[in-house]
């Protein structure tokens, strides 16, 4: 199947419970992945507007994740540090290192990326900022505190 990106709609939503939803706010996907049929892993076509992250640092025990950055500048959080990309640069996160991970628009102009990552069952996501553990199961995204409670 061949599609135009421009003709997928915009996803600026998050499954995050409050209070991290606004974090996200200025984040913008284009699921390509899924304009197209994939059902083994997703690409999205994401924007991220100067000030912004694309998600809350985090880690998955079982599905990998890759970027590729096409426009502008962004700042790769890591527990390593803090690393600028620029168009052109990849990164990747292996299932299982619990590395957490995110990124910021530090820049004064809007950044384009592309973000890759697989749909393997039973996984688990660690946010080790936050308050925050996301499980994976056959309804979608289940988000608790980290003792288990529900948001």
């Amino acid at each position: 199947m061949v599609i135009d990106p421009q003709e997928v709609p915009d996803s600026t939503g998050t499954l995050y419970p409050e209070p991290f939803k606004s974090r996200v706010a200025g984040r913008v996907k284009k699921r390509l992945g899924n304009a197209v049929g994939l059902k083994n892993f997703g690409v999205n076509l994401t924007t991220l507007k100067p000030g912004n992250c694309s998600a809350l640092r985090h880690w998955h025990t079982k599905q990998d994740e890759f970027i590729y950055v096409l426009d502008g500048e962004i700042t790769l959080i890591t527990n390593d540090g803090e690393q600028v990309l620029k168009p052109g640069m990849v990164a990747g996160f292996p299932a299982g290192e619990a590395n957490g991970h995110h990124l910021i628009n530090r820049s004064g102009t809007t950044a384009v990326y592309l973000e890759v990552g697989d749909r393997t069952a039973d996984d688990e996501v660690t946010y080790p900022d936050d308050d925050l553990i996301a499980n994976y199961s056959p309804n979608g995204w289940v988000f608790t505190h980290k003792d288990g409670s529900a948001y």
